[in-house]
């Protein structure tokens, strides 16, 4: 992912009403978008962190997908709404 696309993506992750999957991916087609609770992700530390989930970056280029810190080696975004989001 490149450093403009994590900009323009970090509007629509902090919408108040929490982030919409179809909007997200009708903005970046290129992108996988994955939801999941965010007790799924419990010890792992998010990429950022917006008012209704936390965001991690996933990575698809390899054998398995995997979670990385590195923005450039990004395939998708996970987002792990917390409850009462």
């Amino acid at each position: 992912m490149k450093e403009s696309d994590w900009s323009r993506l970090q509007g629509l992750l902090d919408d108040e009403a929490g982030p919409s999957l179809p909007a997200l991916r009708r903005a970046f087609p290129k992108l996988v978008f994955v939801r999941c609770d965010a007790s799924d992700m419990a010890g792992s530390k998010p990429f950022r962190v917006t008012p209704t989930a936390d965001v991690y970056l996933v990575d698809g280029g390899g054998h398995c997908v995997a979670v990385t810190p590195d923005l450039a080696a990004a395939t998708g975004v996970l987002i792990a709404v917390r409850e009462g989001a």
